[in-house]
């Protein structure tokens, strides 16, 4: 009886035995595998750091590239790395560690003081099918070379008889190489090939090199817009240091502006020029494009015109002067665009000369006028060719005169069709019947074209010339 109990005992507990023992093996795995998760996340761990420290150091991004180079020949056992992007279709070096052969130069200072052989392998170009690692761009395989002294790819070296072993990996993002990573020299086993087991080390590090560069393209993204912004901050400044802080009280006449930029940086410009104690320069101009080259420009137009105005002939002349100087000192496809209203308090008259600007539009005693003497853009034509003619008349009591930029007579509205300048003017006229200060004159213009335009693409800007006396 005993013996029938234990051998169905033994038929019970067996299966259960061998379900223990699978179960015993499975969580060891499990455990091995947990183990390896948790070094290969310390291992990336520290080399985030030691990327991190090397980017904030002296040398920025290439000391974060070769403190990846450093963390490789760590972690490969290799004597030196070097990592490499593919940038035009060719390979160039981007990080390096160690004394590393594959450079082409023969200087042998190179290999005693890192920076120089970096600067050598940063100036090298590898393209495809050159070499080796130009092989690499076109198969895009790894490969382990047990002995490069040996191997005739590698013979466009200078020092490639002491070539001793070399392993490269190809960096691959959706496919596309995107550069490669390259060992050389065993340092565990001087002599000896690279084993499987560190060409498998360096293909799992490919991964976290890999990284890196993707890490690196968004940095150097953010430190371009960074930069980017700093150069928009700065023409900022400088546009506000071109514009007029007050405007001119001269007597019976009243002058105001206003300008809004499309853009971070304004194409357009106004300013105010005293030739003398009763003659007043008032410029409106426009560059061709936007951003910062316009606003440079308008820099020069500005600072040509203010440097002229001692030496003050007449309208006519102003405008060729500034022509000479914008041909002479711009490029071909550069110009601007200028309006300028020579006022005279002692004779209450006004002139106006422009240079391929809009119209001057006048208001007197409820009737508009429209001006526009010929004069073609400054920067475009040499001396001989380049004229410009003037339009000059009385300013009377009740006068208003406003220049504009063509932002405001161009604006579109979602059918695409323009503000015109036919509209322009009468937006103008109702607003000076309704009267009120320039200030409120203005608004009622940009409202108008702020609420017929579905987006504003151009800079917009208005100079108002009042005659505030009495009749």
């Amino acid at each position: 009886m005993t013996g029938w109990l234990i051998a169905i005992l033994l038929l019970v507990l067996l299966p259960l035995g061998g379900v223990a023992l699978h179960f015993f093996h499975r969580s060891k795995l499990l455990a091995r595998r947990l183990d390896e998760s948790n070094e290969r996340r310390r291992e990336i761990t520290n080399f985030l750091m030691r990327f991190s420290t090397g980017l904030q150091g002296d040398e920025g991004v290439a000391g974060a590239m070769h403190a990846a180079a450093r963390h490789v020949s760590e972690q490969t056992d290799a004597e030196a790395v070097a990592i490499y992007e593919l940038a035009d279709d060719e390979l160039r070096a981007v990080g390096v560690c160690g004394t590393y052969p594959l450079v082409h130069s023969t200087n042998k200072l190179l290999f005693t003081r890192q920076h120089h052989l970096f600067e050598a392998l940063r100036r090298e170009r590898i393209a495809p099918g050159q070499g080796f690692l130009g092989g690499m761009i076109l198969s895009r395989q790894p490969e382990l070379v047990p002995d490069a002294s040996a191997d005739e790819r590698f013979s466009e070296y200078p020092d490639n008889a002491h070539l001793g072993s070399v392993m490269a990996i190809p960096l691959l993002r959706d496919g596309i190489m995107v550069g490669a990573v390259c060992a050389a020299t065993n340092r565990l086993q001087p002599g000896r090939p690279f084993s499987e087991q560190q060409f498998s080390r360096l293909k799992l590090l490919s991964g976290q090199v890999l990284m890196v560069q993707n890490l690196m393209q968004v940095y150097s993204e953010i430190s371009r817009r960074e930069r980017i912004d700093q150069e928009l901050e700065f023409a900022r400044h400088l546009q506000l240091s071109l514009l007029p802080h007050a405007f001119p009280a001269w007597d019976q006449f009243s002058i105001d502006a206003y300008t809004r930029s499309a853009k971070e940086v304004n194409g357009d410009f106004y300013d105010f020029v005293e030739i003398d104690e009763n003659r007043l320069l008032v410029i409106i101009g426009d560059a061709c494009g936007k951003g910062i080259p316009a606003c440079m420009l308008t820099a020069m137009a500005r600072s040509f015109a203010r440097s002229l105005a001692d030496n003050f002939t007449t309208l006519s002349d102003f405008l060729k002067e500034i022509n000479n100087k914008l041909h002479r000192d711009t490029d071909a496809d550069r110009f601007i665009t200028l309006g300028c209203c020579l006022l005279d308090r002692s004779n209450s008259l006004i002139e106006f000369g422009r240079a391929g600007h809009t119209d001057l539009i006048s208001y007197i005693h409820g009737h508009i006028r429209t001006v526009s003497p010929d004069g073609t853009a400054l920067g475009i034509l040499p001396d001989e060719f380049a004229s410009f003619d003037t339009f000059c008349m009385s300013f009377e009591p009740g006068t208003a005169l406003m220049m504009f930029s063509d932002g405001l007579s161009e604006a579109l509205n979602r059918d695409a069709e323009e503000f015109g300048v036919h509209r322009l003017t009468e937006v103008f006229r109702r607003s000076c019947e309704l009267g009120g200060t320039s200030q409120a004159i203005m608004d009622r213009v940009l409202d108008e074209v702020a609420s017929f335009e579905a987006e504003q693409n151009d800079d917009q800007t208005i100079v108002l010339i009042r005659h505030t006396g009495k009749a």
